[in-house]
């Protein structure tokens, strides 16, 4: 999800214990993990880095009506479990902790990291290093960062979900806002935040029905056929959320209006993707609680690709070149979620830094209180995508 059309990469989850009984299995710690979440989690970032991949060679009209597809609801159903894992979070000094090792740090991390990728793997040596103008798919950690500080307000407000929608109509004739911190995405795409606050297990029950999977096939035929008669019509930054309408050469009556058929068409592709999500344990499931790695990293073969001219090999526009640079999208991102990557890397993915907080006399005293059994933090589970 960028501003142009060769985008780079989507964000992360945090994943506090899984609170829906049905398929769920202790993790290591005592927690316990709903492989539903973990299925769409993995299955999400598949298509993310699929996606990125695909974002490199829009000129053929099958791979962008797919792109397209795929656009509508891949960062909407991450965004949507992110909202739905918050439910809990509020300004206590543990989960401010949270946020800040498994938010900000990794922001800084690999926004400096990617920065330098680009002064002198592509030879920019004037290429600064700023954290205000998040690098591709990096500005789902800023967006993350806000949601998660506000939901508390979120939780309060007697209507949150019709005013994070006046919010994102509002951000949608505001190009004002400018592109610090990608603000734009922080409004346009905050009713699925929003939603995922007031969801309940339930809820995600009924997505489950096999009337709700046999529906969605020709939902999903429609919206295909929708989006490859809109390739000459409608513009991708529509998708991307990073821009107002007068910014996107539409009048300003058109931000609320497009913004909300886009929305609205996003929810109902979401729906049928958990639709399709197994319910069981799978051979991916345990990649599920890993794929804030995969999405961090990814980005450095997308971007490797542009810098070394790759994808403007004329194979790549034949049909079984398309297929291989899928292929290896999606092995390369797997790889990536895995036990060894993930102990490599969780230093800055997932560091601990108690030696940067200050201690909480009332905290110690509740976890000393606490039975011995209680939460114990399982490698991996604090913050997922």
């Amino acid at each position: 999800m960028t501003n142009s059309q060769r985008p780079y990469g989507n964000s992360r989850t945090p994943l506090p214990p899984a609170r829906t009984p049905e398929d769920a299995r202790p993790a290591p710690g005592g927690r316990r993990r709903d492989a539903f979440f973990d299925n769409a989690k993995y299955l999400a970032i598949v298509l993310v880095a699929v996606g990125h991949a695909w974002g490199q060679i829009l000129d053929d009209g099958t791979v962008e009506t797919a792109y397209r597809v795929v656009y509508t609801f891949h960062m909407p159903a991450f965004i949507l479990i992110s909202g739905y894992f918050s439910r809990s979070f509020d300004l206590r000094p543990r989960h401010i902790q949270r946020l800040i090792t498994g938010v900000v740090v990794p922001y800084v991390v690999f926004e400096t990291a990617y920065s330098l990728f680009a002064r002198y793997g592509n030879d920019e040596p004037e290429r600064g290093i700023t954290l205000l103008d998040p690098t591709y798919h990096l500005w789902f950690l800023c967006a993350l960062f806000v949601w998660r500080l506000t939901t508390p307000v979120w939780k309060t407000i007697r209507h949150p979900l019709p005013v994070s929608l006046v919010l994102a109509a509002l951000g949608s004739v505001s190009p004002q806002i400018g592109d610090d911190l990608e603000l734009q995405r922080v409004l346009q795409f905050l009713p699925f935040f929003v939603l995922g606050l007031t969801l309940r297990p339930e809820h995600f029950r009924m997505v489950k029905r096999r009337s709700v999977r046999l529906l969605s096939v020709p939902v999903f035929v429609a919206v295909a056929v929708a989006a490859w008669w809109t390739i000459p019509h409608l513009r991708l930054g529509w998708l991307y959320h990073s821009d107002a309408a007068q910014e996107l050469g539409a009048a300003w009556w058109a931000g609320p209006l497009v913004v909300a058929a886009t929305l609205g068409c996003s929810l109902v592709t979401t729906v049928c993707f958990f639709a399709w999500v197994p319910r069981r344990r799978m051979w991916f499931t345990a990649l599920g609680a890993g794929t804030v790695y995969g999405y961090l990293l990814h980005a450095f073969l997308v971007r490797a690709g542009n810098y070394t001219d790759f994808y403007d090999q004329p194979a790549l526009r034949e049909p079984l070149g398309v297929l291989g640079l899928t292929l290896f999208a999606a092995a390369a991102v797997t790889l990536m979620c895995t036990r060894p990557v993930q102990r490599a890397l969780r230093c800055v993915v997932e560091p601990r830094m108690d030696w940067a907080f200050r201690q909480d006399a009332g905290g110690a005293v509740r976890v000393r209180e606490r039975p011995r059994t209680a939460e114990v933090r399982a490698p991996g589970e604090k913050v997922s995508v």
